[in-house]
């Protein structure tokens, strides 16, 4: 059983999470913590320059506000929102709070996840942790 796990929540893809999460409810032990985490990608400095004031901030409380409407009926479930390239943020995201297991949604691959590959499999590979993928 895990203490500390993570949910990589993807708010820009329409997939599911309850299944993520009845998955780490089910692998954790009583009174761990479980934590969805949705990565916003960064904007790059040449287009950032360009953006009104406060508006990046905007974007993270408006990203924790759909998350918390996302998970309005799902308990005792952390969120976080932080920004980056997902595969890595995930990665980097786990070794920083030692988390135990990562619980990622991953999709049917296509063509192009074998040549670029999907940010389940990046995760994967590069976890410091136990890994679970649902499909």
């Amino acid at each position: 059983m895990y203490k500390n796990i993570l949910v990589p929540i993807a708010l820009d893809h329409d997939r599911n999470t309850t299944e993520a999460l009845e998955i780490a409810n089910a692998i954790s032990e009583e009174g761990a913590k479980v934590t969805a985490l949705h990565v916003m990608e960064e904007v790059p400095a040449y287009v950032a320059q360009y953006l009104p004031e406060g508006q990046l901030e905007d974007n993270v409380n408006e990203l924790e506000r759909r998350l918390q409407d996302e998970l309005k009926d799902t308990p005792n479930v952390a969120i976080a929102v932080i920004s980056g390239h997902a595969g890595h943020a995930i990665v980097d995201y786990a070794k920083d709070n030692n988390v135990d297991c990562i619980v990622v949604a991953s999709h049917r691959p296509g063509l192009t996840d074998f040549f670029l590959g999907s940010t389940a499999a990046r995760v994967v590979r590069h976890a410091p942790c136990a890994v679970h993928v649902s499909r």
